[in-house]
């Protein structure tokens, strides 16, 4: 109870600007919390698809592949599902390294989505928590010039802690939100990592594949000419 108590009592001593502070904060939060959430769950999916998708790749079985990818609702899984289906009808890698950026346009967004807001929310109440400050200042500066003798050292203290708890409010909010926001960077940047590191070792399986078949094909005997047919051809 006494730590509600305080919480409450710092908004009536902070005045009316630590209540956006609080929307921004709980919003940013939120974000952070979601974000976190989704990329945990999207880093376990694509690691637990891709170990079931190496054995398939190694033994060149392309139609395991497409199982895995087509019942799976992983990142890795989409873009792959694009390099599959170019897969019969590229000729050149670089086909099917296209088809696969083109996914990429696709999941990546869906990665990066509302991590931005993070910094912007942190901008916003480092500026809301200056403000405060100021407002109670202009405050504590006005009730100062116009108060008796006997009131001016208390109102200028009322005043002065009012613009020192907007002043930590903006700053706890901004730190605590560019805080997450560095922590969610990194973790998308390991994800981005990992599905083009997934796409060219892909590449790397169908080029490999793609070679042997080519090695192992018979080569084609020339055609067998009769005198007679050779005879015609100096004519």
């Amino acid at each position: 109870m006494n730590f509600f108590n305080s919480v409450i009592n710092f908004f009536k001593d902070g005045g009316f600007f630590l209540y956006p502070l609080a929307l921004i904060f709980v919003v940013g939060v939120a974000i952070a919390i979601e974000r976190y959430v989704y990329l945990s769950r999207e880093t376990i999916r694509n690691r637990s698809l891709w170990d079931e998708l190496v054995p398939a790749l190694s033994s060149g079985n392309f139609k395991q592949v497409v199982a895995l990818t087509q019942n799976s609702k992983a990142s890795i899984a989409t873009i792959l599902n694009y390099g599959v289906a170019r897969v019969a009808s590229a000729r050149r890698r670089d086909d099917i390294e296209k088809a696969m950026d083109e996914s990429l346009l696709e999941v990546i967004p869906r990665i990066e989505k509302r991590t931005h807001f993070l910094s912007s929310l942190a901008n916003i109440g480092l500026l809301i928590g200056l403000l405060g400050t100021i407002t109670g200042l202009i405050g504590a500066f006005s009730a100062v010039a116009t108060a008796n003798p006997a009131e001016k050292a208390s109102l200028l203290a009322a005043a002065i802690s009012v613009a020192m708890n907007n002043t930590a409010s903006g700053l706890g909010v901004a730190i605590t939100l560019l805080l997450s926001h560095m922590f969610l960077e990194a973790k998308t940047t390991a994800l981005i990592d990992s599905l083009e590191i997934a796409s060219v070792k892909f590449l790397n399986s169908i080029t490999e594949r793609q070679n042997e078949t080519a090695a192992a094909a018979p080569a084609v005997p020339p055609a067998v000419r009769t005198p007679a047919a050779a005879a015609r051809s100096t004519i």
